[in-house]
């Protein structure tokens, strides 16, 4: 008896339990606000379950030292080792600029609205400050990290255009501003893509869609390493006794 297991069958058995429970939500949640925030659980359900455990997951605000807050943010997948510092009030979630690797916007389908929404979520969150410190070990220190670039992208169902990714897609995404670029993004019934280096798109088939959205998602999220450790000091001078 053969105790090999097939990787593929495995994440498309995935895929189409995805697709059955947000195809469901489609058909069956008429509220538009309600359905939304009940797509986005889907999903950052999906990702705790199959990220490591060192990347958190959640719906948030992403706020700097400065006191300027991002747009709301459908899901955030942020570090809380080096800054630890989470804000919770009234069950809403507020994440220093400095724990982000990437956001999200999560919609029912792609289409040029919902691209040109993800990419100004995108800059709201790139426009705040973020601060990089000196990290002490046991051997001495490490000096601050460079800050990398916040990964963005966008999340949908499925796609108003029949062929999502030809020259519609194209002409949407090639007009984004640097600070609103779409990294990477998922349409779980046809395909996800990723803006390589050179600035050209790699995309994947149908019913590959979600192994290639979270295979080339982790490789992003390996690739920026740790998040910068927060310089708590100028945060903690939104307090009149420091």
């Amino acid at each position: 008896m053969s105790n090999n297991v097939n990787m593929k069958e495995l994440f498309l058995g995935m895929q189409q339990e995805m697709l059955y429970k947000l195809n469901t939500i489609r058909k069956h949640v008429t509220h538009p606000g309600t359905k939304g925030n009940a797509t986005e659980l889907n999903w950052i359900d999906w990702l705790r379950t199959y990220l490591p455990n060192r990347y958190c997951v959640d719906q948030a605000f992403i706020v700097d030292y400065t006191g300027n807050r991002s747009d709301q943010i459908d899901l955030v997948i942020y570090d809380n080792q080096y800054s630890p510092f989470v804000f919770c009030q009234d069950g809403v979630k507020y994440i220093p600029a400095e724990s982000v690797y990437a956001i999200f916007e999560v919609k029912q389908a792609l289409n040029k609205a919902n691209l040109e929404y993800a990419a100004t979520k995108a800059e709201s969150v790139r426009a705040l400050q973020r601060t990089s410190v000196s990290i002490v070990h046991a051997g001495g220190t490490y000096p601050p990290r460079p800050l990398f670039e916040i990964v963005a992208g966008l999340i949908t169902t499925s796609s108003d255009w029949n062929q999502p990714f030809e020259k519609p897609f194209g002409e949407a995404i090639g007009v984004l501003k640097p600070e609103q670029k779409l990294n990477i993004g998922c349409v779980l019934n046809s395909g996800s893509f990723i803006m390589k280096p050179d600035g050209t798109i790699e995309t994947s088939s149908g019913e590959e869609a979600l192994i290639f959205f979270f295979i080339k998602l982790f490789t992003q999220l390996q690739n920026l390493g740790t998040v910068p450790a927060m310089d708590i000091d100028l945060y903690s001078r939104a307090l009149e006794s420091i």
